[in-house]
């Protein structure tokens, strides 16, 4: 009986000191103090081991018959009394744990702390980075529009020139062609008027209103006709003679009296021929006197002069054409 008695006796303190250190934070620990609060928990917390104790007591206490009440004796409680004293030692201890704790708490949360505020300085860093590079990337993007509008506008510009200086050489082309019509017409024209004076001049009568003008033209040209006759018969009765001279007589060659007269006879043969030409042309004076033509220059078509047509029969060229044929 008296080892039933201790056995209840250690496992009656065993659990008043259980007691006392569940009890210790919780009348330590007050709710001002955050301190606490974080350590509350760390406290509660038991070790495999001690568990393990309290399962072997529990075991135990429920093996061991409940104690009788017995009265303690003064040394017994005189014992129980000098252990007391432990229980300031553990609560030191119990103290500097959770003080050691708190400052891993701190460290930790200050740790924490620092981490979020790295994570956010990096998190903020390349919000930065992506938002300059947005803005770079719309940056270039705006440069290579503005670049593109440009060439749009420069290549518009260039088909706008292009287009305008085709516009103004066809303009120029039309222009220079209407140019050359209307000089083409003025020369048609022109060369109607002048064919239409041409054709007046070619068929005028200088001097269809002065016909006394005319009868003493034809009376000149008459007597020049007949003159002329006169010439013509005797160059041709002068080279008979010479023929029938040098078939009736020897000449002698060494003098060259034969060669002499038939150079001479060829002279008055040629000048017959002239004079017969010049028969013709009074001939057609005198037609042109009958149609009252006879007096226009047969080159340019203008009168000739009175003194010219007077001084020399037959004449058919005015003096300025006469100079340059």
């Amino acid at each position: 009986m008296p080892s039933t008695a201790r056995v209840s006796t250690k496992s009656a303190v065993t659990k008043k000191g259980a007691a006392a250190k569940k009890s210790a934070p919780v009348k330590k620990a007050t709710p001002s103090t955050p301190a606490a609060k974080r350590s509350a928990p760390v406290a509660k917390k038991s070790t495999p081991q001690a568990s393990a104790k309290k399962a072997v007591v529990k075991k135990t206490v429920k093996n061991v018959a409940p104690p009788k009440k017995t009265a303690v004796s003064p040394a017994a409680s005189k014992a129980s009394t000098a252990k007391v004293p432990a229980k300031p030692a553990v609560a030191a201890k119990e103290r500097e744990a959770k003080a050691k704790a708190a400052e891993r708490e701190k460290a930790a949360a200050a740790k924490a702390k620092a981490a979020a505020a790295a994570k956010a300085a990096k998190e903020r860093e390349a919000k930065a980075k992506a938002a300059a590079k947005e803005r770079e990337i719309q940056r270039k993007a705006r440069e290579k529009a503005a670049i593109e509008a440009k060439k749009q506008r420069e290549v518009e510009a260039k088909r706008k020139a292009i287009e305008a200086e085709k516009q103004r050489k066809l303009r120029e082309i039309e222009r220079r062609n209407q140019e050359e019509l209307k000089r083409q017409e003025r020369r048609e024209a022109e060369e109607r008027r002048r064919q239409e004076t041409l054709e007046r001049k070619m068929h005028s009568k200088p001097y269809a209103d002065d016909p006394e003008f005319l009868a003493e033209l034809r009376g000149l040209l008459l007597e020049a006709r007949a003159s002329t006759l006169e010439q013509i018969a005797i160059s041709d009765d002068e080279a008979n003679e010479m023929l029938v001279d040098r078939e009736r007589l020897e000449y002698d060659d060494e003098d060259g009296s034969s060669v002499a007269s038939d150079i001479q006879r060829d002279q008055l043969k040629d000048f017959a021929t002239a004079l017969r030409l010049k028969v013709d042309e009074i001939d057609v004076a005198l037609a042109r006197v009958d149609d009252a033509s006879y007096g226009r220059c047969d080159e340019c078509f203008e009168p000739i002069s009175k003194a010219r047509l007077q001084f020399q029969l037959p004449v058919f060229t005015c003096v300025t054409c006469r100079a340059i044929v």
